[in-house]
Formats: structure tokens, C-alpha cells, sequence
């Protein structure tokens, strides 16, 4: 094989015995990344859900902001939940995963509306 057909699947030597690559053995493991491949069911579930649960807060953060009526938010609890959404945001990004840091944004932004409009109306 000349040089020109080995082009982008490694360096060959040529042996005695046979062809040898400067590749480790594992390299196309380590050649494809997790985002060249399709997300699965479970993570398309988590992002349907992810989006669902969010619509299902903006009642809520609406009820706060608009009605100026904060009755019955419990500030500790919405508190510990945007501690959470800001750890999984983290968690995410040193991660690299998309399905949970960008998730967590949305979460950031609903539990400090919750929060905040929690101690001015509440």
C-alpha cells in the first residue's frame, strides 16, 4: 500500500511479518467522542422531562412575579433547590454533558424568579 492510501488511517510500517501502526490498539475507541453518537431513549426521555417539568414550575414563578403573591412558597425549599440545580450545573459542565448543564439553566433561572419573588412578595 503507498503512502497516499494509508492517509488518515495511521502510519504503517511494513514488516516481515505484517503491517504495524503507530496507533494504540484501542485508538478507535478513542477516536470517537459521545457526541458523534445519537442521544438514547433514556436520554431523550431526560430532556423531554427536563422541559416538561420546567413549563410545569412557570405557573408558579408567574403566580409570584404577576399576582405579587409569594402564599405559601416555602423559601428554604426552593432555596435547596436552586443549591442543587447550581451543583448539577457544575457537575454538567466538568461533565461536558449538554442533557444535564443546559437543564440546569433553565432551573437556575426558574428557582431564583421562585426565590427571589419569594422574599420580596412572600
Amino acid at each position: 500500500m503507498n503512502a497516499a492510501a494509508q492517509y488518515g488511517r495511521g502510519v504503517f510500517f511494513r514488516t516481515r511479518e505484517k503491517n504495524m501502526s503507530l496507533l494504540p490498539a484501542d485508538a478507535a475507541a478513542c477516536a470517537t467522542t459521545t457526541s458523534e453518537r445519537p442521544p438514547t431513549a433514556l436520554e431523550r426521555v431526560l430532556r423531554a422531562m427536563s422541559v416538561f417539568t420546567m413549563l410545569m414550575t412557570v405557573p408558579q414563578v408567574y403566580t409570584i412575579w404577576v399576582g405579587h403573591d409569594a402564599g405559601g412558597v416555602s423559601i428554604v425549599s426552593w432555596g435547596a433547590y436552586l443549591a442543587a440545580a447550581l451543583l448539577w450545573f457544575v457537575y454538567g459542565l466538568q461533565k461536558g454533558d449538554k442533557t444535564i448543564y443546559l437543564a440546569c439553566v433553565g432551573w437556575v433561572v426558574l428557582d431564583c424568579a421562585v426565590v427571589i419573588g419569594g422574599i420580596m412578595y412572600g
